[in-house]
């Protein structure tokens, strides 16, 4: 119970890591407010963790848009009166690609590049910029964006995806500078290969799941549950003197 009684802000909640999230916070103590596009997969979601005791309410929105974000926020405060964990976890990917290109630079063109990131880093800005005076006035407050690997390793094919989650690396060290003063912890986590929704599938492919593995020290797909887990803890005291860290979760894919 490592949250219990802390407030925890989880975008793109209704599935993936942000769902396996969501039920590991949930289980250790946290009330958390989740928040997806998808409001029906989402109220599937929170009806899961309240059927087993855990506190949690959906509030569906786009976080790449900043009414839907004040709206998520100001819920929040209205029902616990504080934020204490931000998890800036939405975005799309692959499994996304019948409406955002997932394509090399020079395959994709301004409307798409600006699509991808408005989501994938542009939810980043908004849900930031609206949660850190909240932590601020509280005093505390730990940040957590899921970046990837594939900003630290070079892996083409999906270049608006990568810069994204490139940026979010670059932002996490300027936001744990910036804000640490105030309280305010931000740290990231690069996932690697995890099995998904946003891998479109390909993570049922036997051949695709033994080339990739064999690729990956520890010779398997990582679980959403076990990224969940090193959510939890940046979130919670026992991390209380880290911040600027990024952190790859990946069985040693970049090692």
């Amino acid at each position: 119970m490592r949250l219990y009684g802390k407030t925890v802000l989880i975008t793109g909640a209704a599935s993936g890591i942000g769902a396996a999230t969501a039920e590991r916070m949930a289980a250790e103590g946290a009330n958390v407010a989740a928040v997806d596009l998808d409001g029906t997969a989402l109220a599937q979601r929170v009806e899961q963790i309240t059927a087993v005791g855990g506190s949690a309410f959906a509030l569906p929105g786009d976080c790449s848009q900043e009414p839907d974000v004040e709206r998520a926020v100001e819920g929040t405060l209205r029902r616990f009166g504080r934020i204490d964990v931000l998890f800036n976890n939405a975005a799309v990917g692959f499994s996304s690609a019948s409406s955002y290109v997932m394509a090399p630079l020079t395959e994709t063109t301004k409307p798409e590049w600006d699509a991808v990131i408005g989501v994938n880093l542009g939810s980043v800005h908004l849900c930031s910029r609206a949660v850190i005076p909240v932590m601020a006035r509280q005093g505390k407050g730990s940040i957590i964006h899921n970046s990837s690997v594939m900003a630290l390793k070079g892996y083409p094919g999906a270049d608006a995806y990568t810069a994204a989650k490139g940026a979010m690396i670059a932002l996490t060290r300027v936001m744990a500078v910036q804000y640490g003063p105030a309280g305010v912890r931000v740290n990231c986590i690069c996932p690697g290969v995890i099995k998904t929704p946003i891998q479109a599938g390909l993570d049922r492919d036997p051949a695709w799941v033994s080339e990739m593995s064999a690729k990956i020290p520890l010779r398997r797909l990582g679980e959403a549950a076990e990224v969940a887990s090193v959510v939890a803890f940046l979130a919670s005291d026992e991390a209380a003197y880290l911040t600027g860290v990024v952190l790859p979760v990946d069985g040693g894919f970049v090692s």
